[in-house]
């Protein structure tokens, strides 16, 4: 299965940006649609954005308008841009990988997940 290691996580002021990466190994990139989920305390893990094989982006929760995913194929690597911050963006975010679009939107452990990176935002 593939694997997934995320970064670009940290503390930024509201209003502020951050550029999360997520790289992939182990499995052909381009067969996965990627996704990036978070968990913020005592809360569930959500979908915040997601990309499909092909490229199409879609985006959920709060986050439209003010993140954008990408993916580039050559560097087996998923981003997640986040701007215009909030305090309840504060979470764990995750980049998850799954052949199949649907089964990644529906949050399951079936699909491949990293570790995770931590996103606080201070008011």
């Amino acid at each position: 299965q593939v694997q997934l290691v995320e970064s670009g996580g940290g503390l930024v002021q509201a209003g502020g940006s951050l550029s999360l990466s997520c790289v992939a190994s182990g499995g052909t990139f381009s067969d996965y649609a990627m996704g990036w989920f978070r968990q913020g305390p005592g809360e569930d893990r959500k979908l915040v954005a997601g990309i499909s094989r092909d490229g199409r982006s879609q985006y959920y929760t709060s986050s439209k308008g003010r993140f954008a995913i990408s993916r580039d194929n050559a560097k087996n690597t998923v981003y997640l841009q986040m701007n215009s911050l909030k305090s309840e963006d504060t979470a764990v975010y995750y980049c998850a990988a799954d052949s199949d679009y649907r089964t990644l939107v529906s949050v399951t452990a079936r699909s491949a997940w990293g570790q995770g990176t931590q996103v606080t935002v201070s008011s």
